[in-house]
């Protein structure tokens, strides 16, 4: 009897000993959780940061994937390199859908290289070239001559017409390699242009003037995204000159990409937006519509750039460095050949 009791008072001591437990354990996690130390919320608000961090980058790489998409061209940093001349110095660009560029800068500096890169009739030596998004370098001869004939209409400032054709027939040509030739639309082609009365003439019976816009028409027949144009105004006289830009202005309305090599400030001043290239890099960029930088911007297009100093710099801080041919009085820049200082 006495050997029952005792046990019974064993166990009801070790019920009250774990109760008691029980009732510190919970004033200690109160304690810990007043404190905030608490292991398990801890280890959870890591998670929670964690998880957040990983969605801002998710976020973030899912923005960029978008901006590059939403771009015609990304260029990123790109090099053309020949023994120790860097003709392309690591430049990174981006152009989208619709934009009007122009490139500017001396002779010498880079802008028949980059022309020819984005043109898919060179390759980089470094770097990337994405256009609608396909990257050119992993393209062979066959499929970059279709890019060339499919997706980018040439503008050449030496004409390179054939000249037994006569100026439909030339417009013909491109036609020929590209799908199947058609008469009616050549002649169309070169209406647009204001030449429709020219059509059956011969190169040597037409003007500069008259030969470049056969050459503008040949690009424009088979509708392309982009239109590349070296220094399309370079053997033109005044008049001759505003008949061009005026045609690329009417391009830039319906939508096509224009990117615009040029020594004259007045071709550069039309575009919305000018590069500058020295020695192969990027030297400056001037935007001369601020409604298309805005837009540019909000779609996630970024500043131009040579090498990695300049990610994140905007449009504006370019301007205030020590240009080599100043955004100021680019036409006169450009007629003396860059040797301009800043502020002249």
């Amino acid at each position: 009897m006495m050997i029952k009791r005792k046990r019974q008072d064993e166990a009801k001591s070790q019920h009250m000993d774990k109760g008691q437990q029980g009732l510190d354990g919970d004033d200690e996690s109160q304690q810990l959780q007043q404190v905030g130390q608490d292991p398990q919320n801890q280890e959870s608000g890591q998670s929670d940061q964690s998880l957040r961090s990983d969605q801002a980058q998710l976020s973030q790489s899912k923005q960029t994937t978008q901006a590059k998409q939403s771009m015609l061209l990304d260029l990123d940093h790109v090099s053309k390199i020949y023994g120790d001349l860097h003709a392309l110095d690591d430049l990174s660009l981006t152009v989208p859908a619709g934009q009007w560029l122009a490139v500017v800068g001396s002779s010498g500096s880079g802008k028949t290289t980059l022309m020819n890169i984005i043109g898919c009739m060179d390759t980089p030596s470094k770097g990337s070239v994405r256009l609608e998004g396909h990257p050119l370098e992993d393209l062979s001869s066959a499929q970059l001559a279709d890019v060339r004939k499919d997706v980018v209409g040439l503008v050449f400032q030496k004409f390179y017409l054939i000249p037994h054709l006569t100026a439909v027939e030339n417009v013909m040509v491109s036609q020929y390699y590209h799908s199947v030739v058609d008469e009616r639309q050549a002649l169309d082609a070169l209406d647009r242009v204001g030449l429709a009365d020219r059509a059956h003439h011969l190169p040597g019976q037409l003007s500069g003037g008259e030969q470049q816009r056969v050459c503008v028409a040949r690009a424009l027949i088979n509708d392309p995204k982009l239109i590349l144009a070296d220094e399309p105004t370079g053997n033109l006289d005044e008049a001759n000159e505003k008949i061009v830009l005026d045609i690329f202005r009417q391009l830039h309305e319906q939508g096509t990409t224009l990117i615009v090599v040029t020594h004259d400030a007045l071709v550069a001043s039309c575009a919305q937006r000018e590069i500058m290239l020295n020695h192969g890099e990027l030297s400056g960029e001037l935007w001369n519509d601020e409604d298309a930088h805005q837009a540019y911007l909000a779609a996630g297009g970024r500043p131009a750039f040579s090498h990695d100093a300049a990610p994140g710099t905007q449009p504006s801080d370019l301007l205030t460095q020590d240009l080599p041919v100043g955004f100021a009085n680019p036409t006169k820049a450009a007629k003396v050949g860059g040797q301009t200082t800043k502020g002249e």
